[in-house]
């Protein structure tokens, strides 16, 4: 028989056990913890000690009002769902806990993947991660956990992740070659027309803010607000990157010019040899050229008119979180006008070799995607193509469980619940 010990944890030992956690993530930290304090959640550093060692732990939340209290741990908690002892008694004191706090239910969301699929989502062999883990729900249906089930489609702590090993990976050339060929002229091109990707300071969210806002009304998902990514830099501190991709007007006009002049000496030339001598050959590569010359001109002429918004014009917009294992993308926007910049292509791979491969982090977490792989209609499409044209791979997790606390409390809420969406 092990003997275990709930314990309560500083922040700072907190954070050093999800450092070293194979499920650490950003959301089980010190710095989590203060954006939820910040929003009046009460929160806790709960550990698990076994032979004066912390082997599982969860930033434990509860959320009180006027109408019910109940207990949330997101993303976590941080624990071996297949060493059944020691999920046996930590959910068991976590949901003792829960129930001194007054709580009707415990909600968690375990980080530890169900299994891992391909960049298509695709099934892959047991010995790549692909076997299930069946094991690990079964431990926690039988503690009494309620499973949300295997669920497909966009949850506010995503089911379904698209992730990119680095491993390997230890320059840019290397990250960019990495990438489908698609993807790899995308960077070039947004790098090629003007495109710089600079971080945005405390006093530039807005930046940040209007265009998330913009891409949000554009595609019909909540906005948090100005506020929040406020609180959230506050939170985080150098941890949280918010990531601007620049159009530099000028530098581009200027680059294209000179490429607009470069086509026109070879016209000219080609115009002269063809009414010297002309020939089948010398018609066909003045008539290739002088196509590539009137395509230069129209997007000289359309940069003239970029150039009435200003000097330096916000493309896309993201912002990235640091996690001793991880690097994850968290938010993004774009401006739909500038599209033809592939500002949000060259944002990716600016995080991924700033933020990991000079970091030596090994994983890329591109976040959410729906799970739907077989549907070219899906309206996910779009956000699933563009992850997948960097070559990752799908991570499945086990998904959301409830543990009625108490359980008298917790009908009476299911039920009013029921009754306010007729």
């Amino acid at each position: 028989m092990r003997a275990f010990s709930l314990v309560t944890l500083s922040p700072e030992a907190f954070d050093d056990f999800s450092a070293h956690h194979a499920d650490g993530n950003f959301q089980q930290t010190s710095a989590a913890g203060r954006l939820r304090a910040g929003q009046g959640i009460e929160v806790e550093y709960l550990g698990v000690q076994e032979n004066g060692t912390i082997v599982a732990g969860a930033l434990f939340e509860t959320h009180r009002s006027r109408l019910s209290t109940f207990s949330v741990v997101h993303d976590g908690p941080l624990c071996d769902y297949r060493d059944r002892e020691l999920t046996e008694y930590f959910m068991t004191q976590l949901k003792q806990h829960a129930k001194a706090k007054g709580s009707a239910q415990m909600e968690i969301v375990p980080e530890m993947p169900y299994c891992l699929h391909d960049s298509r989502g695709g099934e892959l062999p047991a010995d790549q991660g692909g076997a299930p883990a069946d094991d690990a729900v079964e431990t926690l249906k039988n503690l009494g956990f309620m499973h949300d089930g295997f669920t497909i489609g966009y949850t506010a702590v995503p089911r379904w992740r698209y992730l990119k090993d680095l491993t390997g990976i230890t320059d840019e050339k290397s990250l960019l070659k990495s990438y489908d060929k698609r993807t790899q002229w995308s960077v070039k091109r947004a790098a090629s027309m003007g495109v710089h990707v600079r971080e945005l300071g405390e006093d530039e969210l807005q930046v940040f803010a209007d265009i998330e806002q913009a891409t949000a009304e554009r595609r019909n998902f909540e906005y948090r607000g100005e506020a929040y990514f406020r609180k959230f830099k506050q939170a985080y501190g150098s941890k949280a990157h918010f990531m601007v991709a620049q159009i530099h007007i000028g530098e581009y006009i200027a680059d294209m010019e000179s490429k607009r002049d470069a086509l026109q000496k070879k016209v000219d030339v080609l115009q002269a040899k063809y009414d010297e001598h002309p020939t089948t050959k010398t018609e066909r590569q003045l008539g290739e050229e002088s196509r590539n010359l009137a395509a230069a001109e129209k997007r000289l002429a359309e940069a003239a008119e970029y150039a009435k918004d200003g000097d330096v014009l916000p493309a896309a917009a993201s912002l990235f979180v640091e996690h001793a294992r991880e690097t994850v993308y968290l938010f993004s926007g774009s401006v739909e006008k500038y599209k033809p910049f592939y500002a949000s292509a060259l944002i990716q791979h600016d995080a991924m070799l700033h933020l990991c491969v000079e970091r030596g982090v090994t994983r890329y977490n591109f976040y959410g995607i729906n799970g739907v792989f077989d549907d070219p209609e899906d309206e996910g499409r779009g956000v699933l193509e563009f992850k997948q044209g960097f070559n990752g791979y799908v991570e499945e997790l086990m998904g959301s469980f409830v543990l009625p606390v108490r359980p008298l409390a917790f009908k009476l809420k299911t039920s009013v619940r029921k009754l306010l969406r007729r």
